[in-house]
């Protein structure tokens, strides 16, 4: 019977050792699981930050892809504005430089009209007839005593003279417009004449009658107006100032059809 003991403990060591063995492999192997699940785990975390970050990058990559188009119109649109901006500068410089253009035409004209009148009338009183030029126009200025006399509107021979002499520049230069102003001082008429207003206008239109008339300028250039004493180049308080007043104007004007239809463009 002791043998027999004797002969059954190595089985059960063995036994016992292998059951030993076993369980601390599988202890082993739940631990080496249990690590292998939370390094999963924190992968997946890792893993789902970074496509977080992607996603943010993809979105903040599209953001900046529309406003980077959005720019891009807004600087196409800029452009065209632009352009069209320095077109239309350019057309308004050529529209300004025609015009300088032409009234630098008209104040050659208007120069070359006042040398040609001014060799016409030569001779005649300064007091008594002057010849001056702005705004592009001519202004020929005749005194009352050289045209008329006194209370008057019949043009006495002196005036007639000149106005052919005048008469004969604008037959030559049919381009031209003439307006004939009469003007008084600011005494009251007596006399034939209701008034001054009466008076200026019938001088005005002797001066248009001698030069269509006499002298066969062409009607349609001429307009005859009165001013009466409203439009005085000086003082009417004294006699002097009173003389200077009373007087007719000749105004000539070169055409300016050119002019206007660019000012109307």
């Amino acid at each position: 019977m002791k043998r027999r003991i004797i002969y059954f403990l190595p089985v059960l060591f063995a036994i016992g050792f292998a059951s030993c063995v076993s369980k601390k492999q599988l202890l082993d192997a739940q631990m080496q699981a249990r690590s292998l699940q939370n390094d999963s785990a924190l992968m997946a975390s890792k893993i789902a930050d970074q496509q977080a970050a992607i996603n943010k990058l993809q979105a903040d990559l599209n953001a900046a892809t529309q406003q980077y188009a959005q720019l891009n119109n807004e600087a196409n649109n800029k452009q065209g504005q632009l352009n069209n901006l320095q077109q239309n500068l350019q057309a308004q410089q050529k529209r300004l430089q025609d015009l300088q253009n032409l009234l630098d035409q008209q104040r050659n004209k208007a120069a070359e009209l006042r040398n040609k009148m001014k060799a016409a009338l030569v001779g005649f009183n300064d007091s008594d007839l002057t010849i001056t030029q702005k705004n592009g126009k001519v202004y020929i200025s005749l005194s009352e005593k050289f045209l008329f006399p006194s209370g008057s509107a019949v043009v006495n021979d002196s005036g007639k003279i000149a106005l052919g002499k005048l008469a004969n520049v604008l037959t030559t230069n049919q381009d031209i417009s003439v307006d004939i102003e009469g003007h008084t001082d600011s005494i009251p008429i007596r006399g034939k004449f209701e008034d001054n207003w009466a008076l200026s206008t019938a001088r005005a239109a002797s001066v248009v009658r001698i030069l269509v008339n006499t002298y066969k300028v062409d009607p349609t250039k001429v307009i005859a107006s009165g001013h009466a004493w409203y439009d005085p180049v000086d003082t009417n308080s004294t006699p002097e100032g009173r003389a200077r007043n009373r007087r007719t104007e000749i105004i000539l004007s070169p055409n300016l059809d050119e002019l206007y239809k660019l000012l109307e463009q």
